[in-house]
Parts: C-alpha cells; structure tokens; sequence
C-alpha cells in the first residue's frame, strides 16, 4: 500500500451539497477497493490559472489516501466520467 494525493478542481457553480456529494463519492470508490482515506481538505473556490471550460475559478479539494498502485486506474476512469471535476491530478507521496 502505497500513499497517494488527489487534487480535484470542482465547478465553482456547484452548490455544497453537490460538492460533499462528489467528494464522497470518490471516498467510497477508494474505501470500496481496500484503500484507507486519511485526510479530506475542502480548501475552497480560488482563481485558475487559466481558464477551463470557460471557468475562471474552481473549488479545491484534496484527498489524501493509501491503495494499491493499479487501483489508480480505475480512479482516473471515473474521473472522465464525472462532469463536475474540470481538472485533477493524482500524486503518489515519498
């Protein structure tokens, strides 16, 4: 098990109850194939650095979680599903 962060940029236009929803949707898939989420860290709308989708701010969150290291994939799967998140990035800690 290795340790891993999620940094997702959500819509700046959804409403918290969306946004606690989508957070806790990407908690259960990680909690549903045995990885432990050890930190949820909402930091909130700020500016982009560039315009995405014709947005110019985002809401951030990031997730910080143990898992497999092939688990990632199907991460990055429902991420292209998910319209909400116009941006995010997974990082694997040292």
């Amino acid at each position: 098990m290795r340790e891993y962060e999620i940094m997702m940029v959500l819509r700046p236009d959804l409403e918290e109850e969306v946004i606690k929803s989508v957070v806790e949707r990407f908690v259960n898939i990680i909690t549903d194939n045995n990885g432990e989420v050890t930190a949820i860290e909402p930091w909130g709308k700020r500016r982009l650095a560039y315009e995405i989708n014709d947005y110019k701010e985002g809401f951030y969150v990031l997730i910080t979680y143990t898992a497999n290291g092939e688990f990632n994939a199907e991460l990055e799967r429902n991420f292209r599903i998910v319209d909400t998140v116009i941006r995010h990035i997974i990082v694997r800690q040292e």
